[in-house]
């Protein structure tokens, strides 16, 4: 009569009825149990639900898309200035999801993609603008860096990778990736070497670029899911990269040199001089035409499937300081933060902000070198003060140049 009793008071799985005594082990709720086996048996339920959500395609709604002068006004807040290049960039990715979303065989009219290459010395926003105009993307978007892709067969990363990136932020499904993004960055990288084409094989430059033609134009790719060389056991899967955008990016290190000397022989005679006066010889980028991209040392093939080509201006003064403080994400703003999960309140002189900028045009590092000025100038007290009983630093001119002369000096003393 007691065991009955006994059994009868035993928890049990409020989902397959066991007792506590067969099972391996009961987690109680407020009003029942779960067994250990049913409660990986929901988990494996939830992961295939959550996985056949994620699977589907979203379908894209014309009013819900995000119009041009949206997408600037989401990339005005975290990049300064290069009006220009965020313009192109908007009504490009606009215009990708409209090739999306029309309809087949509608009419005889097919929208054809528009790749885009910006132009822009290091430090102006390329990468920048890449990595912000993915948070708010509706498709994957992926950046890849073209330094490490060489031609097939050879030591590096195959064309082909740059969709394994694709496929992988698409979680594998192959029609969602087919409709993403891709940021090749530092194109200029895989430039010809030399003027002619090379009897030799340029397997990081070259041959790079005709690689590249089939992606950019429009193919059926067979993609190694988890890269080529080290599985080469692994199925591939064909992707389809007609709806793909690319943007490409580089700085083009000395194409000012093939900008000036064109905009040079295109003038002769008395005229000349007058027509001279017009050019602004500190930004010469502006007036880049396809012509210097192929000087530079990219073929005619790939120049030709790149259509739209912007350029980002170099940063004057003006434009280095408000980068240092307006964006969402400024570098100030970073420190002030990292100061304050410490509980300590940071300020800058004003005066400092114009010091970091002086030594940012010094250096001609653009934006990047305004992160490391600073870096430079706090390191010492982002050491000391975790340690002390501070609840206020800040930040003098006099304790900013201090800074910098000390570590110019002992730089020095390790050369």
């Amino acid at each position: 009569m007691e065991d009955k009793k006994t059994t009868r008071n035993k928890r049990r799985c409020s989902f397959c009825g066991r007792s506590e005594d067969e099972v391996g082990f009961l987690i109680t709720g407020v009003n029942g149990c779960i067994c250990d086996s049913c409660a990986e048996q929901a988990h494996e339920i939830v992961q295939e639900a959550v996985g056949q959500k994620r699977n589907a395609v979203k379908s894209l709604n014309l009013s819900e898309l995000p119009k041009p002068k949206d997408i600037k006004a989401f990339l005005d807040q975290y990049v300064i200035g290069q009006d220009d290049a965020k313009r192109y960039l908007s009504v490009a990715v606009y215009n990708h999801y409209k090739r999306l979303i029309q309809p087949e065989g509608a009419d005889d009219v097919e929208i054809e993609k528009s790749n885009i290459i910006m132009v822009g010395s290091t430090g102006t926003g390329k990468t920048l603008l890449a990595r912000t105009i993915a948070k708010m993307l509706h498709v994957p978007f992926t950046i890849v860096d073209a330094t490490v892709l060489t031609e097939a067969g050879y030591v590096g990363e195959d064309i082909e990778s740059i969709l394994t990136r694709l496929l992988q932020v698409a979680d594998y499904n192959v029609e969602e990736a087919e409709r993403g993004i891709v940021f090749i960055d530092e194109i200029d990288k895989i430039a010809r070497k030399g003027d002619n084409p090379s009897i030799t094989r340029d397997v990081s430059g070259e041959g790079v670029q005709q690689g590249l033609l089939k992606l950019l134009e429009g193919s059926v790719v067979n993609v190694p899911p988890q890269g080529g060389r080290k599985h080469p056991e692994q199925k591939m899967i064909p992707v389809n990269t007609k709806n793909i955008l690319f943007i490409c990016g580089g700085a083009f290190d000395g194409i000012e040199r093939k900008i000036a000397q064109r905009l040079n022989t295109n003038v002769v005679g008395y005229s000349a001089a007058k027509e001279a006066v017009k050019i602004d010889r500190n930004n010469l980028m502006q007036y880049i035409a396809p012509q210097d991209l192929k000087a530079f040392g990219l073929i005619p093939e790939i120049i030709g499937r790149l259509p739209v080509l912007t350029y980002l201006n170099p940063l004057d003064r003006t434009a280095l300081r408000n980068i240092l403080t307006e964006p969402k994400n400024s570098i100030i703003k970073q420190y002030i933060k990292l100061f304050a999960m410490d509980g300590v309140k940071l300020t800058f002189q004003s005066e400092v902000f114009d010091y970091i900028v002086d030594k940012s045009v010094e250096y001609k590092l653009g934006a990047r070198g305004l992160r490391s000025i600073v870096e430079t100038i706090m390191n010492d007290t982002m050491f000391e003060i975790p340690s002390q009983k501070v609840d206020e630093f800040v930040v003098t001119l006099d304790y900013a140049k201090e800074q910098m002369e000390k570590a110019n000096v002992s730089r020095l003393q390790m050369a």
